[in-house]
């Protein structure tokens, strides 16, 4: 039994999930390595938090200073998942509303980045500077990258269909006259 290597890992998750039906991607599609693995990371990611909101709305005290600490923090770690899993989605898919998935998402991974150093009480805050450090905000820049990338690309895209269409109208003008 052989083990498969990434690319191919990664051309069969392609092979599960279409691209979007959108117009930009039959002129430009989004092949790059980063934006093929996101899509799986992305799952991945939301799916993991999963288990970790609900040990979060278990273990949570239910009063913190304010009533509802523990639904606050649960409920936007759903949030959070949600983000991160419209990102998975959209990144499988190389749709152009991956740019908007992934700028929620950073922006999400900042704020929980910065509750959670902020909110933690003093002797478990390592924990969360590691968290912050290590995975939280390594995960928005990639999500700042691929709405960057993606808002790129769009714009390559909208310039290709602009000339498409303007040698299709030249056309059907020569086709008139003649």
């Amino acid at each position: 039994m052989t083990v498969p290597g990434p690319d191919e890992i990664i051309g069969k998750i392609d092979a599960l999930v279409d691209p979007a039906h959108e117009p930009e991607n039959a002129v430009l599609a989004d092949d790059a390595r980063v934006v093929r693995w996101t899509g799986p990371f992305f799952a991945l990611f939301s799916l993991i938090l999963l288990p970790w909101t609900i040990y979060l709305a278990g273990s949570l005290p239910a009063r913190q200073v304010s009533t509802n600490y523990d639904a606050a923090w649960a409920g936007f770690d759903v949030l959070l998942m949600l983000t991160l899993a419209s990102t998975a989605y959209f990144a499988l898919r190389r749709s152009r509303y991956l740019a908007l998935a992934a700028s929620a998402a950073a922006a999400l991974l900042v704020v929980d980045a910065w509750f959670d150093v902020l909110t933690t009480p003093a002797g478990q805050r390592i924990e969360s500077i590691a968290l912050a450090g290590l995975v939280e905000l390594p995960l928005a820049a990639v999500c700042i990258w691929l709405g960057w990338h993606t808002q790129h690309l769009e714009e390559r895209r909208i310039v290709l269909l602009l000339g498409r269409s303007r040698d299709g109208e030249a056309g059907r003008r020569r086709g008139g006259r003649a």
